[in-house]
């Protein structure tokens, strides 16, 4: 295992969720942790120090890593966690739309991981795990776009890990599934409904609300990370939770026509043949 005494931690989107239990568990695991969210007000929570941090503005990103280094010196690992939800037909949103959900969950990741890494390459060591989902695997009907942003986090992270090798640092993915969050509480509507997708966006959005009713705890995902983070031949990928590894294993050894039906049927979507 690695040695966290005196290891440094960013964790961004931590004010709730997975990211405020990911940043406990960090934090009581050893970890000196700075947590971030767009309106912190730099008090300390649970022991973790809270910073303002807005992952769509190059400034901010760079503001907050030069506070985290000004006080602590070093960043050994960062949990890349901000992430906002979108349910919608993919002709419901516009590409305006498509480009602040790319701005904050695939962009935002790109941008904090460039402001670390020259930190990360000077120490000849860190961490950076991305929080993905099983979606960065799977398709999922009116989460075209959120799924699609999940899917370049994975390619980004994959790529980007054979990169930063060299230099003593990996790139890891943590993917959940359902997981008790408020991610569904605020999420992104689609800007040019259409009512023929009425009824079955209706029935997504309570599908996604059952299912994040029953999911896992975010407990449960901040124990993978602390794992992946501590690991010292860690794995690449690492599902979180007892139904991301299930769908992750049928989508590896299940023939494409059973998952797609599987998804149709999950979903509540006529098997068509068309």
């Amino acid at each position: 295992m690695k040695k966290i005494d005196a290891s440094v931690a960013i964790v961004t989107g931590a004010s709730s969720g997975i990211g405020l239990a990911t940043a406990i568990t960090l934090q009581r695991a050893g970890y000196r942790v700075f947590g971030t969210s767009r309106k912190a007000t730099g008090e300390n929570v649970d022991g973790i120090t809270m910073l303002p941090c807005d992952v769509t503005e190059d400034a901010s990103v760079q503001k907050m890593v030069d506070e985290v280094l000004t006080h602590a010196g070093r960043i050994d690992l960062l949990v890349n966690n901000a992430g906002i939800s979108l349910v919608a037909a993919a002709e419901e949103s516009s590409i305006t739309q498509a480009q602040s959900l790319f701005n904050v969950n695939v962009f935002g990741v790109m941008r904090v991981t460039n402001a670390v890494l020259p930190t990360m390459r000077q120490q000849g060591m860190g961490r950076i795990i991305n929080i993905s989902s099983i979606l960065g695997l799977l398709p999922a009907p009116f989460h075209s776009l959120y799924s699609s942003t999940k899917h370049a986090v994975e390619g980004y992270s994959e790529s980007l890990d054979h990169e930063l090798r060299t230099f003593g640092i990996r790139s890891l993915l943590v993917e959940p599934a359902f997981t008790q969050t408020s991610i569904d509480q605020n999420p992104m509507k689609a800007d040019q409904p259409i009512s023929v997708y009425d009824e079955m966006r209706a029935n997504m959005e309570a599908l996604l609300q059952k299912g994040i009713s029953a999911g896992d705890a975010p407990e449960i995902v901040a124990r993978v990370v602390l794992q992946a983070a501590t690991k010292d031949a860690p794995k690449l990928r690492y599902t979180a939770g007892k139904s991301a590894r299930f769908l992750r294993f049928i989508r590896r050894f299940f023939p494409e026509s059973f998952v797609d039906k599987s998804i149709r049927e999950f979903n509540k979507l006529p098997v068509t043949k068309c």
